[in-house]
Formats: C-alpha cells, sequence, structure tokens
C-alpha cells in the first residue's frame, strides 16, 4: 500500500511539472495568440516613418512576444493544464467554429460588410446575441483584440512623445490615454461581434453554447485570463527597450 501510494504522488508531482515554453506554441496557435503576437508590430509600425520600422520590428517580433508569454505563462499552467487546454482546443467542436472563421478571412469580406449593413436594419434575437456574447467574454475575443489595439496606440504615444523630446513613465503614459481604451474597447466589441454573428450563422445554439463552455473550462480560462494579464506588461517592457 505505501509503495502504490508514492507512486500515486510521484504522478501527481509529475503531472504538476511546469511545461516547457515550446510546449506553448501549438496552444497559442489554436487559441489565437499566435495571431495577436504577429500583428503586434505591424500595428505599432502602422502611419511611421519607414526609418522606424526595423527597430520595431526587431522589439516587437512575433517569435519573442510569445516566447517571453510562454516563459511567464509556465509559472501559472502546469503541463496538465496545458495539454487539457490543447485538448479542448483541438476538438471537433473547436476546429468547425475554427473552419467557419477561416471561411470568413478567405472571401467572405464582402459577405462579412452586407451582413454588417443588414444588422443596423434587422437586429439578431436576443438570444442568440447572448450567445454569441457569452462566447466573446469566455474566449476573451474583445478583450484582446483591445489590448493590442490599445497597445499598439500607447507605443506611438509614447513613441511621438519622445520624438519631440519629452519623456513619460508608463503610468502617466496609462493615464493619458485611458479615454482611448475605452473607445477602442466599444468599437472592437461591435467588430467582433457582427463577426461572429455572421460566421457561426449556420451553427445551431446548441453548438455555440457548448463552444462558450469550452472556453470556460478552467484551462482554457486560465490560460486566456493570464495571457491578457501579461500581455500589458511585455508591452511594457518593449517600450522601455525603445528610450534613447
Amino acid at each position: 500500500m505505501r509503495l502504490l501510494l508514492i507512486a500515486l504522488l510521484f504522478s501527481s508531482l509529475a503531472h504538476a511539472a511546469p511545461p516547457k515554453t515550446a510546449a506553448f506554441a501549438p496552444v497559442f496557435e489554436l487559441a489565437g495568440i499566435r495571431l495577436l503576437c504577429e500583428q503586434a508590430a505591424p500595428l505599432v509600425q502602422r502611419g511611421l516613418p519607414d526609418k522606424q520600422h526595423a527597430q520595431l520590428a526587431k522589439v516587437f517580433a512575433a517569435d519573442g512576444l510569445c516566447l517571453d508569454l510562454a516563459k511567464r505563462l509556465a509559472d501559472k499552467l502546469d503541463q496538465a493544464q496545458l495539454q487539457q487546454a490543447r485538448n479542448l482546443l483541438e476538438s471537433p467542436l473547436a476546429q468547425g467554429f475554427t473552419a467557419a472563421e477561416r471561411s470568413v478571412g478567405e472571401g467572405g469580406a464582402e459577405g462579412l460588410a452586407a451582413y454588417r449593413q443588414q444588422l443596423s436594419e434587422r437586429p439578431p434575437r436576443e438570444e442568440r446575441m447572448a450567445l454569441v456574447r457569452r462566447l466573446d467574454a469566455a474566449a476573451h475575443t474583445t478583450a484582446l483584440a483591445t489590448l493590442l489595439r490599445y497597445e499598439a496606440g500607447k507605443t506611438q504615444a509614447f513613441l511621438a512623445l519622445q520624438g519631440r523630446g519629452e519623456s513619460i513613465d508608463e503610468k502617466a503614459l496609462s493615464t493619458q490615454t485611458k479615454t482611448q481604451q475605452d473607445a477602442l474597447r466599444a468599437s472592437s466589441a461591435e467588430a467582433v461581434e457582427s463577426f461572429m454573428l455572421y460566421a457561426y450563422r449556420q451553427m445551431p445554439s446548441e453548438q455555440l453554447a457548448e463552444y462558450a463552455a469550452l472556453y470556460e473550462q478552467p484551462a482554457v480560462a486560465q490560460l486566456l485570463d493570464s495571457s491578457a494579464q501579461i500581455l500589458p506588461e511585455l508591452f511594457a517592457a518593449r517600450r522601455a527597450q525603445l528610450k534613447k
């Protein structure tokens, strides 16, 4: 009996081991976090002189951003939790919704634009809208989209001040740009909701509820909650590298 208890103890300790950073890569792809990392540099570069692009591409490189995030998340999720998140995000249910999303990106832009126009004339059913908002909250879609746009905007504001010979710390920069964050959140939510309504228009409400529940599972929720908390710190660290 004691040998069995010892074996069980070591088994539980093995499952609780922190995952290697490389193990996060496929989960980041499935959760959309990799795409967020890839969009960071282009958003920060937008509208800025070409001479600044090389430095910003290096500082906000997708591989480095995702790697730093993985290193920080290794203290938040154990190996078993990460594997559970991967299993959920790789499930047939999740892949079906991902395929619906990709179909919009692969030629459905015109249809989405027309659908958004229709929404102003024929709003969706309240129960359908509630499901979409539940999914949005669970998947952190609006939250992460807002975070990315806000942090890119903060970086551009920081560079503009620095270009004028002014200095500003992170706390003051956040205070100065707070109103922009609220506006970005509202516009992001509107865009995300209309996209989901269009992309999932063929999906029964029962499946939509199951998909929202998938993102509400503790392992996936922990991954996304922690990512949303850590990413602003990673952007701030990169702005510090831009100080002259």
